[in-house]
């Protein structure tokens, strides 16, 4: 057998922080927007010309790659103004422009030939035909659909052997075909798919039941769940799985948080509804199987998350790669310290569309053991000390298992000595805002980047 060849471990970067922080913790390569022309105007500082090149130049004498998202539909009103706000940023040298829209590729194709392009998840790639397609047209890479299956990413890798393939492995999942909603849009008038979504899908939604004639009073029934085991909330889901409105017994409305009164009917068929909020995508467990594939990036969603995101999901995913590569079984910690995360629950999304209950709870039970919430974020050391100063992020106090997540892997000590900038003993920080002083655990560095979580 031929040696597994090492995927790319490719991550967000909102900013120079999240960027240097992902480097820090394994990433190979980064991806940030152009924000008039990708998907995620807010939280992104790579929108200044000068941050952009302070990124770029780092990630290069790294040795790490730095891919720039322009991966808009865009009107006309942006086809007019392209080239020439794309003209200094190409300039900078971007290792690939990401991008969906056929008429931007041709544009970049005609003036700036040497630029290498991979084709977004935007573009809703699910079958080897349309791989072929894009690589006949000279597209470098294909980042494909989120609704795939392992099989099907197989099948693809087999039928087109000389395509760089990327998949997402971990992050937010939307409620619309590889992200194309308009519920934003709708209530907003804040276009998801101009990159100003303001994630509607999960806001606080309540389902209430119509009075026989669908008008007058209706009868609040609760908060809808976060999602099945497959990822997606229903309507079915909330009813106990029942399927009233289809079959005519019931008219069941919709009501938003900030909205009351508007009540808006909800459609069902067989399947339920899909209106409201996904899980998140988690899909380390399927890395070893990725690998074996031969699928050249591993891809982790988030450029608005933060640098603790970034920190946390890049270590796990890169112990997951090298550990696949080697040989070595997968390491079932990887799901707890995951877990750790804020995230709506998770998903592996459609890599693997039905689970056995024992492989349900295979996954839950080790992800439960190992929960943690992030509690402070080194910041400084002080060697007359011996203790590292800490900005408070959440309550902990004397006797908290700590896990210290640094780049050399995650050390676990228990608080036992906490202190105030004074020197004066601490037994309980109350939540943020505060700074505090303790010791770092062997295998720890002074100087290096370190977060700090509590298990729960």
């Amino acid at each position: 057998m031929s040696p597994l060849r090492r995927p790319e471990l490719l991550a967000p970067a909102g900013s120079l922080e999240m960027m240097r922080t992902a480097f820090a913790y394994g990433a190979d390569a980064v991806y940030a927007g152009q924000p008039r022309y990708s998907l995620r105007v807010r939280n992104n500082s790579f929108g200044k010309l000068d941050v952009l090149a302070a990124g770029m130049e780092e990630a290069r004498a790294a040795g790490k790659a730095f891919y720039l998202v322009a991966n808009i539909y865009p009107h006309n009103a942006k086809i007019r103004t392209f080239e020439e706000d794309m003209a200094p940023v190409i300039a900078l040298r971007p290792d690939a422009l990401i991008m969906a829209d056929p008429g931007l590729m041709m544009m970049v194709r005609e003036r700036w030939p040497e630029v290498d392009i991979h084709l977004s998840v935007q573009a809703n790639t699910t079958n080897y035909a349309s791989v072929r397609f894009w690589q006949s047209v000279g597209v470098k890479r294909i980042i494909l659909s989120r609704e795939l299956s392992l099989d099907e990413v197989k099948e693809i890798r087999d039928a087109c052997p000389e395509m760089e393939l990327e998949v997402f492995v971990h992050g937010a999942l939307c409620i619309a075909y590889s992200g194309r909603c308009l519920l934003s849009g709708y209530f907003n008038h804040r276009d998801p798919n101009q990159g100003t979504c303001t994630n509607s899908c999960r806001w606080d939604y309540k389902l209430h039941e119509a009075a026989d004639d669908e008008a007058g009073d209706s009868r609040p029934l609760g908060k809808l769940p976060l999602g099945n085991p497959q990822g997606m909330g229903t309507v079915g889901t909330a009813l106990g799985g029942g399927t009233r409105h289809a079959q005519g017994a019931k008219v069941w409305l919709l009501e938003e948080g900030s909205r009351p009164g508007e009540l808006m009917p909800v459609e069902e068929d067989e399947h339920g509804t899909y209106i409201l909020n996904s899980r998140d995508l988690r899909a380390v467990e399927h890395v070893q199987k990725l690998v074996e594939i031969g699928i050249d990036s591993l891809k982790i969603e988030g450029r608005t998350k933060s640098p603790y995101y970034v920190a946390r999901t890049c270590q796990g995913y890169r112990q997951a790669i090298d550990d696949a590569v080697a040989g070595r079984p997968f390491d079932l910690g990887l799901l707890g310290q995951l877990e750790g995360l804020a995230s709506r629950g998770y998903t592996d999304g459609f890599y693997q569309r039905h689970h056995t209950p024992e492989h349900q709870n295979y996954l839950r039970g080790h992800s439960e053991s190992g929960r943690s919430l992030l509690v402070g974020e080194v910041v400084g050391y002080s060697g007359e000390r011996g203790l590292a100063e800490v900005e408070v992020k959440n309550r902990f106090g004397i006797g908290d298992r700590l896990e210290f997540v640094a780049p050399a892997g995650p050390r676990d000590a228990l608080a036992e000595r906490i202190e105030d900038a004074d020197g004066q003993p601490l037994s309980l920080i109350p939540g943020s805002g505060r700074r505090v002083w303790l010791p770092l655990p062997e295998g720890v560095a002074p100087g290096e980047p370190c977060y700090i979580a509590r298990y729960v």
